[in-house]
């Protein structure tokens, strides 16, 4: 029946179509249709493809490293069902073993790194460092240990017994290490494929080992037979731009043909102007010829492209938007995407659509807020996800891929911490800063000894006071001479060195040449309680500086200081030089009474020296200026006197500004002004600043565990340990039910002095501190036994019955080392109590306790921390730092709770505040969700609303009722960053759970066509198989239904960084002519190179070295490549490939002259004698190379010219002068250049080259662009 309407209803249209399809063909009989015209385009990797195992196994990496091998132990023999098992069906296998660790979320972003082939170029990087070692014959794979390599275990024995007398390998940052706390080993590394069974045997010997403690075990991929399949990359555009046809550029060679199955079945659309020509032909299948004929001419007729006037013009943009908000909610974007990339077939269908007035009007109003509030024109472009702005012209799928692994995190972090969808999107709209200011320190310390006071002292009276003459105009480079202390120094001199004579004379001319700046002198001198100033120069100076201070002033002792420094004569004071002067100044003294070792006038002589220790600053010479360390690398001093003279004029415009804005006046101390920033601290500790911290998960999963069950506890992943610690963890407050902001965990043995000291600091900092409260974590040194943990059991009872001031006050006691020699004496804990303490309460506990909660601790600080038995370490909120291996002063403490707190921790604990959560967790809340912010990326979060959203906003709510990311894109239909966003959205839609705002931010009063091309943005949201469950043909560009009458270009529009070029292709792609070609239009490219850019700079001129050259290669291959620096920024580019490379200057005179001092962005310390670089991403790498003259060659100039061997540039630089020499020699070179492109053309040029080469005897050398020319020509050109 429901065949019988079908027939009835469509009789009249067919019999129209029999007609038409007769009228068309004239009065021939129903033939088949013509091959459809369509171009295809597709860019594949220059490597093979690499297996999604290895691809897994890095997504599992960047996640942790614990992950990496608790997914490698999983899958330690998958490659086996590969042999048996369908692509489609392994691919879904690795997608189930990796459910095992990882959420919905990372489930769903692991299948778009697939579709993308992310983590391919790491796994190609270990390829090529396997080739240079290089692999044994006939061995699937390999160990290498210390230079040394076998395919066999039972031979690993033998190769480490003499491997420490080797040396030890180079270890880069990807490495996967399995996990240990002794890395100081010999190291194995194993070259292998996951999920061989060759890798399982090597895994399980090697695993072993490294369990024991015998070896460092490295793994790293190698495939030993590559796949022959072209690996087929996406995340890239194709734009097909209709070609200016003023003069003739076709080739009149005949076309090949070319069709596919597949693109000739896209080719036939289903519904082409109301009709449904796929269930026409399934119902008259007698009639499917007729019918093709017909749906082909109904697809022409719809693809006018004539010129618009200009009149239709001027609103197109709001034609196309209002149909896009017209249409159903759930296929505006698809419909966005189908006008903007086919828009030149779309535009004049457009002009017939009527404009919404509401939508219009609504356009207008948002456009003026959105400009007012956040600069957005009218056309912009602006994609946000969750309040991240992704710049669609700087954003690649990689670094989308990126965020949205680091969102993932953070939203099911919020999650699992019971947060709802409202008060999770307050932490996702957190903007936490960047820290761009270095830390300095605090420089009102009473051992610093300041010579002149520019506020008090009489010989700056007559200068002005006020802060208001920083406006006033002043001469070029200059400082204002203000009676202010705004400019600060402070210079460390220790008198037995030579350094401190440059400092004196520093001094001398900034004091004399009454500078604005006030000086400071901090004396690193001898401690010894009975130093003799008869025979120590330091504190006879000491003692004279004291004793002409307190007869006249500290300006006359530094002036007498200033004609001590004058007599030295070998470069470093003697106490001769110090007795002359001080005689003159007391002649009627005993000198020895002023200098010797009973002197009166030697307090506080090792204020100095204590002060140096407890800054943290590195070894001397030291100088601050305003409490920022001055860089005194190689500085000679008239060197250092421009480097302060430029931080004062530095330091002015600054303080112009704060007094412009209010924020500085008359009435506010300079000093406190300068020192009260919260980038002032008291102590320069850098494994606190400068230490890439270890953070640790705090946020329960599903798993729970009592502290005191070790057997459980030893069961548990990292997460779920730290989980545990955390839950059961005892605090030192200052009050109860109040927030703290800041969680401090000290790890340590406190049955050991190291252990003791740092309590002791750390209580020394909880009597002044708001923000913080501390925690203990028990790391014991010796066999973990009642008697090995008398005080650690005191301190845990102590926890476990008291809190506040009764607490801290008993820890304080069992901190000091009487207290510990008391106890190890025999004496009872119980007497160091307190009289206010519960003591039946305490003594009850201490002698139930047990040592299983130590065991668990020791345990957790092994497998988590990677803390030995009884090293030493501090956890702030979340943040590990350790192993420390000095003391931890109480201005560490003070450090410590500053950073923390001065970062996103005040707002976190603002927002937690507000909530109604029970306060005994609001601080957990807060150290846990700190430790979370703070393990991921910097995010800078903007809020973005619409005035309303009535009529020109697409609203698409999550389909799943789950997390979801928040997607507002803000876009004109008709731009190129439509064409792109359109799939982007569709994409991410598929990949995550999203709420999609898309305002359509249109342009008015348009004059000209706003497209010119027709765009594909290759991208899909995971991978795609073909007919049963074979591997699909990969991610294509395709352009079906293309008109036939112009002249077509096809241009690549790549990532940043990538260099493609065409290796295959039927056809001339700079003139694509489809009337002409037989069938399909293809066109193959390869990503030839990945670009490794940098910039380079000379240290002592801040200057581009230009002319400078560097090479790129391998140890046994050092110069692949080579380039130059540039004049413009110092910039220099390299093409490279996935692996690791070592950079060098160019054999020469660049590396006769230079040497490399500093780098950036490389995967080598500056101290290496190598710049290695590892390429592991398709992202571009950008490096930053610092270079200085050797000692001697300062006035040799690379661009002079001298006999030395040619690269590339050298050759190009050659020839350019050549052209204006008149004497030509016999063995001269004709240099021809071309950037033809085009098939017609590279005709011209065949036929050029041949009679070049025919009718000259000159030698000759043919220059051309290499991504300009066509496969066929590159080939042709090798014969010729």
């Amino acid at each position: 029946m429901a065949r019988a309407r079908a027939s009835k209803e469509l009789r009249l249209p067919l019999r129209c179509v029999a007609l038409l399809g007769l009228a068309l063909l004239g009065a021939r009989p129903a033939a088949a249709a013509a091959a459809p015209k369509a171009v295809t385009a597709h860019l594949a990797a220059k490597w093979p493809e690499t297996p999604l195992l290895l691809e897994a196994s890095e997504f599992m990496a960047e996640e942790s490293n614990e992950k990496f091998w608790q997914f490698v132990e999983t899958v330690r023999e998958l490659a086996v069902y590969k042999q048996t098992a369908s692509d489609y069906s392994y691919y879904n296998l690795i997608l189930k073993k990796a459910g095992q660790f990882l959420d919905n979320i990372h489930i769903n972003l692991l299948k778009f790194a697939f579709s993308i082939r992310a983590h391919s170029p790491t796994i190609q990087m270990f390829q090529q460092v396997a080739a240079a070692e290089p692999p044994p014959d006939r061995c699937n794979a390999f160990v290498v240990i210390h230079r040394e390599r076998t395919c066999k275990t039972n031979e690993i024995k033998k190769l480490l017994n003499k491997a420490a007398s080797r040396p030890r390998p180079y270890l880069f940052e990807k490495d996967h290490k399995f996990p240990t706390v002794n890395e100081n080993l010999p190291v194995v590394i194993l070259y292998a494929e996951i999920g061989t069974r060759e890798f399982a045997e090597f895994h399980r010997v090697l695993s072993k080992k490294s369990k024991n403690g015998k070896i460092a075990y490295v793994l790293r991929h190698y495939i030993k037979k590559p796949s022959s399949r072209k690996m087929l990359l996406s995340g890239y555009g194709v734009e097909l731009a209709i070609k200016d046809t003023e003069y003739k550029a076709l080739d009149d060679i005949q076309i090949k043909t070319t069709t596919d199955a597949t693109t000739e079945k896209e080719t036939e659309a289903d519904e082409v102007q109301g009709f449904l020509f796929g269930k026409l032909k399934e119902i008259y299948s007698d009639l499917k010829d007729n019918l093709t004929i017909f749906q082909k001419y109904l697809i022409e007729s719809s693809k006018e492209m004539t010129p618009l006037k200009v009149w239709e013009l001027q609103d197109l943009s709001f034609q196309a938007a209002s149909q896009i908000v017209s249409t159903p909610v759930y296929d505006a974007i698809k419909l966005m995407k189908d006008i903007s990339q086919n828009f030149p077939i779309k535009a004049r269908s457009l002009t017939r659509i009527a404009v919404n007035e509401l939508m219009r009007k609504e356009i207008q109003e948002n456009q003026k807020d959105l400009r007012d509030r956040f600069d957005i024109k009218p056309g912009d472009a602006r994609l946000f996800i969750n309040g991240l702005l992704v710049d669609m012209d700087v954003y690649d799928p990689f670094s989308i891929l990126d965020m949205l692994k680091s969102e993932g995190k953070l939203m099911s972090g919020l999650k699992n911490l019971g947060f709802n969808d409202e008060d999770m999107s307050k932490f996702l709209k957190l903007n936490l800063p960047v820290w761009s200011y270095d830390y300095v320190l605090d420089i009102r310390h009473p051992s610093i000894v300041w010579v002149n006071d520019l506020e008090n002292d009489g010989a700056y009276v007559n200068w002005p006071k006020s802060c208001w003459e920083f406006l006033k105009p002043v001469l070029h480079g200059t400082v204002p001479s203000i009676r202010r202390n705004f400019h600060n120094l402070v210079l460390f001199i220790d008198p037995a060195q030579e350094y401190t004579l440059d400092f004196i004379s520093l001094a001398e001319f900034f004091y004399y040449n009454e500078i604005p700046l006030r000086i400071g002198f901090v004396f690193i001198l001898s401690v010894d309680n009975e130093v003799d100033g008869a025979a120590d120069a330091g504190a006879a100076l000491w003692r004279a500086f004291n004793y002409i201070e307190e007869s006249y002033d500290v300006s006359e002792a530094f002036i007498s200081m200033i004609h001590m420094y004058q007599k030295v004569k070998g470069g470093v004071l003697t106490v001769d030089n110090v007795k002359s002067v001080l005689q003159n100044k007391a002649p009627h003294t005993d000198i020895l009474d002023i200098l010797g070792t009973g002197s009166k006038y030697d307090k506080r002589r090792a204020a100095g020296t204590s002060f140096y220790k407890m800054t943290g600053l590195d070894s001397l010479p030291q100088a601050l200026y305003n409490g920022e360390p001055i860089d005194l690398t190689e500085m000679s001093t008239e060197e250092l006197k421009g480097a302060v003279l430029e931080k004062m004029l530095d330091a002015f415009t600054y303080l112009q500004r704060d007094v412009f804005m209010g924020t500085l006046n008359d009435e506010i101390n300079a000093i406190d002004f300068l020192m009260d920033k919260n980038n002032v601290v008291p102590r320069l500790n850098s494994l606190i600043l400068h230490t890439e911290p270890q953070y640790l998960n705090l946020i329960s999963s599903s798993v729970t565990a009592e502290i005191e069950d070790f057997s459980t506890f030893s069961f548990l992943d990292s997460q779920d340990k730290s989980s545990v610690i955390a839950q059961s963890m005892h605090y030192l407050t200052a009050e109860d039910d109040v927030v703290s902001a800041v969680t401090v965990w000290i790890v340590a043995d406190f049955d050991m002095p190291s252990g003791r000291k740092l309590l002791s600091n750390a209580l020394k900092h909880m009597e002044t501190s708001v923000h913080t409260r501390l925690g203990i974590i028990y790391n014991p040194t010796l066999k973990i036994n009642e008697e090995n943990t008398v005080i650690s059991r005191g301190i845990l009872a102590a926890f476990l019955t008291h809190k506040n001031s009764l607490l801290r006050r008993f820890l304080r006691e069992l901190a000091k080392e009487e207290t510990a020699e008391a106890i190890y004496s025999g004496e009872k804990i119980k007497t160091f109590l307190n009289m206010e303490m519960d003591k039946n309460a305490f003594e009850k506990k201490y002698n139930t306790v047990g040592v299983n909660i130590f065991r668990t601790h020791q345990l957790f600080c092994q497998d988590v921390l990677k803390l030995q038995p009884g090293k030493v370490g501090i956890v702030s909120n979340g943040k590990f730092l350790g192993p420390l291996h000095e003391e931890f002063y109480v201005e560490d403490f003070h450090l410590i709770e500053k950073t923390t707190f001065s970062n996103s921790v005040e707002k976190i604990k603002d927002i937690v505040e507000n909530m109604e959560i029970n306060s005994k967790h609001l601080s957990d809340l807060v150290m846990k969700i700190d430790a979370l912010v703070s393990s991921l990326p910097v995010r800078s979060s903007q809020p973005i609303t619409l005035l309303r959203e009535d009529h020109s906003v697409i609203k698409i709510n999550p389909p799943e009722n789950d997390l979801f990311f928040d997607v507002i894109a803000i876009v004109d239909p008709l731009t190129r960053e439509a064409q792109k966003m359109a799939q982007l959205l569709v994409v991410l839609g598929k990949i995550v759970n999203t709420r999609i705002k898309l305002f359509m931010n249109c342009r008015s009063k348009l004059s000209e066509a706003p497209l010119g091309s027709f765009y594909r943005f290759v991208l899909e949201p995971e991978l795609m198989s073909g007919a049963n469950s074979s591997p699909s043909d990969g991610p294509v560009a395709k352009f079906l239904d293309i008109p036939e009458s112009h002249l077509l270009t096809l241009n690549m529009i790549t990532p940043e960084g990538w260099l493609v070029e065409t290796v295959r292709s039927n056809c001339d792609l700079d003139n694509i002519n489809l009337k002409d070609t037989g069938g399909i239009a293809t066109a193959e490219y390869e990503l030839e190179h990945l670009l490794l850019e940098g910039h380079c700079f000379d240290l002592t001129t801040e200057q581009p070295p230009q002319g400078l050259q560097f090479t790129l290669g391998t140890e046994n291959n050092p110069a692949v490549v080579d380039t130059i620096v540039m004049a413009n920024l110092g910039y220099f580019q390299l093409k490279a490939n996935p692996g690791a490379w070592i950079l060098k200057l160019r054999e020469g005179k660049s590396e006769d002259i230079y040497d490399i001092v500093g780098h950036e962005g490389t995967d080598s310390e500056t101290d290496m004698g190598d710049v290695i670089v590892v390429l592991d991403t398709f992202k571009s790498k950008i490096l930053k190379i610092e270079v200085k003259k050797k000692s001697g060659k300062i006035m040799e100039d690379i661009l002079a010219d001298k006999h030395e061997d040619k690269g590339m540039w050298e050759s190009i630089k050659s020839f350019a002068k050549s052209l204006h020499k008149d004497d030509k020699k016999e063995n001269d070179i004709l240099n021809i250049f071309s950037v033809a492109s085009g098939h017609l053309y590279e005709r011209f040029l065949r036929i050029m080259m041949l009679s070049v080469l025919q009718h000259t005897k000159t030698p000759v050398k043919f220059w051309f662009l290499k991504n300009y020319l066509s496969p066929t020509f590159k080939i042709e050109t090798l014969v010729i």
